[in-house]
């Protein structure tokens, strides 16, 4: 990203900057919470636990593209009464929902947070689920819902790897200890 792209005043650079940014953020998201069912499928494999101990990373730098991402429709919408008025559109209060979700997330992911907070940080983190299904519907949205397919496409694997972890502690046959008669 250089300063003549931020600086651009041409409304095809400024969409093309609002797309990649908001696709970077959703992907930075994904592949932080695929961490877990990674390490749980792929027992032994290293790179899974790398992801899984940097994901804090990951999220941030997801918030990050988000938080460019905003200021980039805020600079493509020029005024505040122009993203005021197109509020009530889908696409566009799901944005600021996921962003909204992404903020406190993000201002808690300091070492310090973590042992100030305790438990609680954690039961705060998993709110980056509810961050992640309005940030598909939001992606799907643009498109009035019938181009669901390229979100779909970042968001299967996740939603596979969540069905096999859910599978993996709830549902899967574990061993009966054998009883002595």
């Amino acid at each position: 990203m250089t300063i003549a792209t931020l600086t651009a005043t041409d409304p095809v650079v400024v969409d093309e900057l609002l797309h990649a940014s908001g696709e970077m953020s959703a992907r930075r998201l994904i592949i932080a919470m695929m961490a877990t069912p990674l390490v749980l499928l792929l027992k032994g494999w290293r790179g899974p636990l790398w992801i899984k101990r940097n994901r804090r990373y990951l999220g941030v730098a997801a918030f990050g593209y988000g938080l460019l991402h905003t200021v980039a429709y805020l600079a493509d919408t020029a005024t505040l009464s122009t993203a005021m008025s197109e509020l009530p559109r889908l696409y566009i209060w799901t944005g600021w929902l996921a962003f909204l979700i992404f903020v406190p997330l993000a201002v808690t992911s300091t070492d310090y947070f973590v042992r100030k907070m305790g438990t609680w940080w954690k039961w705060l983190q998993r709110w980056t689920y509810a961050a992640a299904a309005v940030t598909l519907l939001h992606w799907a949205a643009l498109h009035d819902l019938g181009g669901l397919a390229p979100a779909l496409v970042h968001f299967v694997p996740l939603l596979a790897l969540e069905a096999y972890r859910i599978w993996y502690w709830y549902l899967r046959p574990r061993p009966q200890p054998a009883t002595i008669a």
